[in-house]
């Protein structure tokens, strides 16, 4: 017997969907190398897009919001670099959240040589929906440019960072002194003007190396005009937490559209 279609049933569906696909979309741990803006001599630049959507189907209502920007600012000489990440991202439905997190980084980066270069940061994010629901950090390091050609860039860094965490569940908050090791490259085509980037983090605790994130990223960018690009996104990350005897992982694939000014 074929049964009758109900738009609630199909809302239901949907929200679970949506559920599922951003909390594997949205990890603690976040590639800041997939965010810069690799450009020599251009001293402002800045990427944003804003969503904001609302349905409502017989009572049952879905409201989403969405924000992301980045920015980039470099000094007169180009040698040093103020970066800042921010975003925010709420589904709600029927006064149950899907999904409500924020994210914010601030970086400034100094041009020793053409070499060597010394960066420091903070950040501040939110996730309710991970185990880890609030994260802190502040952190200085290292970052060397490795290979700089006109179509490949190779870059290898590494920071000390001093973080507060917390489970909002339990109430829980742990103060460590973490590392952060990463190895990044940027891939050119000239006759296409597609972009790669690859970037591996390694985060470990300096004495636990079993508390640790590994984030594997692969980025594809494709500019249509000199404002938008097609873009698409791999994401693989793994974060143990055996403190409280939990581990996440995530895996995700997502294709979108990225404004440039």
């Amino acid at each position: 017997m074929i049964g009758t279609y109900k738009p609630k049933h199909l809302k239901s569906l949907l929200i679970i969907v949506i559920y599922l696909f951003c909390n594997a979309l949205n990890a603690q741990l976040v590639n800041i190398e997939s965010k810069r803006m690799q450009s020599d001599s251009v001293r402002f630049a800045l990427k944003s897009d804003l969503l904001f959507d609302y349905t409502d189907n017989n009572g049952d209502y879905l409201f989403q919001l969405g924000s992301n920007l980045t920015t980039q600012f470099k000094s007169k000489d180009l040698q040093k670099i103020f970066f800042f990440i921010g975003n925010y991202k709420l589904i709600r439905s029927n006064e149950k959240d899907f999904q409500n997190n924020w994210f914010f980084h601030l970086r400034y980066n100094q041009k020793l040589t053409s070499l060597f270069r010394v960066e420091a940061f903070i950040q501040n994010q939110n996730n309710t929906k991970l185990t880890i629901t609030s994260r802190n950090l502040i952190g200085a390091g290292i970052r060397l440019k490795l290979i700089s050609s006109e179509m490949t860039r190779v870059y290898v860094g590494n920071a000390y960072m001093y973080e507060i965490e917390k489970i909002a569940e339990t109430g829980q908050h742990f103060y460590n002194h973490r590392n952060s090791t990463y190895l990044s490259s940027t891939h050119s085509f000239k006759k296409t003007s597609l972009n790669f980037t690859e970037t591996i983090y390694f985060q470990p605790l300096y004495k636990n190396f079993g508390n640790h994130r590994v984030l594997l990223q692969v980025k594809a960018e494709l500019p249509l005009t000199e404002v938008i690009s097609l873009s698409a996104l791999y994401n693989f990350s793994y974060n143990s937490f055996p403190a409280v005897n939990d581990i996440d992982r995530s895996s995700n694939l997502s294709l979108g559209i990225t404004f440039n000014i």
